[in-house]
């Protein structure tokens, strides 16, 4: 069961993040303006005019636009686009033009290129990949540089972008247009193979690469060569002005950026590599690469021969090879020719440069129609020109028409041999064949019967052209059509952005003044909450002081669970305490106000009422004192009301009387108190006196 094609369904919105667009930047990449060119919000690539789809994992693996020649031939030959090829094979042509320019002084060699490397598709037996569709692989019988290539890179499908390609006016030097739909197809050029020739022509430079891998002291790496292209700010696979071997450092008018810092090298070329932490980063290469100051020897430029510097064939081979040397070499098929005069072109979606069956379909030879003589006109390697032939024979071989200034000369056909009938031919008539002016009459009608094919052929490819020309012209109508409304678009798109732009001030001096006011309303509850905290411990001193000075601590019922509140409440309980205890204590001095303080008016506050009861002295032994005089005095007028002589000279002297009898002298007087009040007209209290007499 073939593999199902993704097609389309690989393509998902781009996500490039801040880190991808500065490590561009400080890779030099995007410094041209326009040169990158970042997706919005489409899910499927639609690159402007004159980009074509890229990734960022291709581009700090040394891809850079414009691209290559060597890479554009290579996409023509294999018949792939950029988003076909992996980061890993980006990498592997990356690293075998430094090698070519830097270390072997040639330009990058499609034959040497063919020695080493091979395409073969991506994919499991469930699914084949469109993006990444296309993996470039090493030989397996060729001893090349060990890459330490990564297993896996991973999320590279997500980071697609557009560089802006430039239009080299011929077709086949072009990248072709993007198609994410179109499907690979396999071609003989996948798997071709140095021809002997080549094998030859090459095979100095594969002994030096040789000796680059093996020479002691003086190993070469894969790792030594990407770290080499990095530290130069050099894009191997980009159009340069001049190669590697003329680079003249800081100063070359190639470089991208300037010397990347140490930890930045490190750390992309862990990145595109396999090497982890502990594997050390060449600070350099053990061979020094040629370059402006280390100039190509003499004997090694003599060595550059035309053969060793060729690039991919972007047509078919000029010297017209057979067709089994064709098929070896796995250029593309032949086609027919065109005017010296015209340029070849090329459109990357003809059947004429895909396969069926995943193969490349060759052409048979063409061969002439037959003449009345029913003779079979088969082309030949060499045009006859009037020769004269041997006596008549069954099989007569015309001629190929002779080149034409005003149609091209077609192509070498391969010649078949073609079995005929056997002509009935009378005596009579063999005279006739060996007569020059029917030779002549045939080759000419052989020509004719050529031209006339050929003339027919032109008609249809004419036909096919104009056809081509007027889908042309549709789709430019309609390509003219999308610009108008894009710009329109565009215009209605800035309005839209200035108005979004000034709406965005106004949000933002709202989100200002919303930030301001939740400030300082956080201060605020900062504030209320500290101020609640302060009244609430006032409230519990408060507390605390009315149970210390009543000794009556409350419980609340249903307590609020706010220790505000709840202080609160119980400052309600002591408030209502204090002022019953309050009210009580104003009635009681009211009352004892007048005998303590008999000649003053009563004070309208109960504090000054307060503060007149707690002076200095004791009004209670005061008032005893006071007490003790009125019943002296009452005691000497009753004396002197019963008209007796008393010696009060001895009363009063109360050293002479002891202190026992002094006591018992008032007890005995005590009997008789109340007789001696009720004399007086004073009634007395029920509240007992004090047994301790004053003195």
């Amino acid at each position: 069961m073939a593999a199902a094609d993704l097609g389309t369904a690989e393509w998902e919105r781009s996500k490039i993040t801040n880190q991808d667009i500065n490590l561009l930047k400080k890779l030099g990449i995007s410094k041209k303006p326009k040169a990158v060119c970042f997706p919005s919000e489409e899910s499927y690539p639609s690159p402007p005019m004159g980009y074509r789809v890229s990734f960022v994992d291709h581009l700090i693996r040394g891809l850079s636009a414009p691209i290559h020649p060597f890479l554009r031939g290579l996409l023509f030959v294999y018949g792939l686009q950029l988003h076909h090829l992996t980061p890993n094979s980006i990498l592997h042509i990356s690293i075998f033009i430094t090698l070519c320019e830097a270390f072997l002084g040639v330009q990058p060699n499609w034959a040497l290129w063919k020695r080493i490397f091979f395409c073969r598709r991506n994919g499991s037996s469930n699914v084949a990949y469109n993006i990444g569709g296309v993996v470039i692989s090493v030989r397996s019988s060729v001893n090349y540089f060990d890459v330490k290539l990564p297993d896996s890179v991973q999320g590279w499908r997500k980071k697609w972008l557009y560089i802006q390609e430039e239009n080299h006016g011929c077709a086949e030097d072009n990248i072709p247009p993007f198609d994410g739909a179109e499907k690979i197809l396999r071609r003989r050029s996948w798997d071709a193979e140095a021809t002997e020739e080549e094998k030859a022509s090459t095979e100095a430079l594969m002994t030096r690469i040789h000796e680059l891998q093996n020479t002691r002291g003086k190993e070469l790496s894969g790792i030594q060569i990407t770290a080499y292209f990095l530290r130069a700010r050099v894009q191997p696979l980009q159009a340069r002005k001049n190669p590697l071997w003329n680079y003249a450092g800081d100063e070359d008018t190639d470089r991208l950026s300037t010397n990347l810092e140490v930890k930045d090298l490190d750390r992309l070329v862990r990145k595109i590599s396999s090497l982890n932490k502990k594997d050390p980063i060449p600070s350099s290469c053990r061979v020094k690469p040629y370059s402006a100051t280390n100039a190509l020897p003499k004997e090694g430029a003599s060595e550059a021969t035309a053969s060793a510097q060729s690039p991919p064939p972007a047509v078919s081979p000029k010297n017209k090879r057979k067709r089994n040397d064709a098929e070896d070499s796995g250029t593309s098929k032949p086609e027919e020719a065109v005017p010296s005069r015209q340029k070849a072109t090329y459109d990357p979606y003809l059947e004429t440069l895909i396969s069926s069956d995943d193969e490349e379909v060759v052409p048979a030879s063409n061969v002439a129609a037959r003449t009345s003589t029913s003779h079979t006109l088969v082309a030949s390697e060499t045009p006859v020109e009037g020769e004269e032939t041997s006596p008549p024979q069954q099989n007569v071989g015309a001629a190929t028409p002779p080149s034409s200034p005003l149609v091209p000369s077609p192509k070498r056909a391969r010649i078949d041999t073609i079995p005929e009938p056997t002509l009935q031919i009378s005596s009579s008539s063999s005279p006739l064949l060996d007569d020059p002016m029917i030779k002549e009459l045939l080759r000419i009608g052989a020509q004719f019967v050529g031209y006339r094919d050929y003339a027919s052929k032109t008609e249809e490819k004419l036909a096919e052209a104009n056809e081509r020309a007027n889908t042309l012209a549709q789709k430019l109508e309609q390509c003219e059509e999308a610009r108008k409304k894009a710009e329109s678009d565009a215009v209605q798109a800035r309005r839209e952005a200035d108005k979004a732009k000034a709406d965005a001030a106004g949000v933002e001096d709202l989100r200002k003044r919303l930030h301001a006011a939740e400030t300082s309303l956080s201060e605020h509850i900062t504030a209320q909450s500290a101020r609640e905290e302060a009244i609430t411990k006032r409230l519990r001193t408060q507390n605390r002081r009315f149970v210390n000075k009543t000794s009556q601590e409350f419980e609340l019922e249903d307590p609020d669970n706010d220790p505000l509140l709840d202080a609160v409440s119980f400052l309600e309980f002591h408030g209502t305490e204090a002022r019953e205890g309050i009210d009580e204590a104003r009635t009681g001095l009211s009352r004892l106000f007048p005998y303590f303080f008999p000649k003053k008016e009563e004070p309208a506050t109960f504090l000054a009422l307060a503060k007149c009861f707690n002076p200095p002295e004791d009004l209670g032994l005061k008032m005893r004192h006071e007490n003790m005089k009125v019943a002296v005095e009452s005691t000497v007028a009753l004396v002197a009301d019963s008209q007796q002589t008393i010696d009060w000279a001895k009363v009063g002297n109360t050293e002479q009387i002891e202190q026992a009898k002094w006591r018992s002298l008032i007890k005995a007087a005590k009997l008789n108190t109340k007789k001696i009040l009720a004399y007086l007209g004073i009634k007395p209290s029920s509240t007992p006196s004090s047994s301790r007499p004053e003195v």
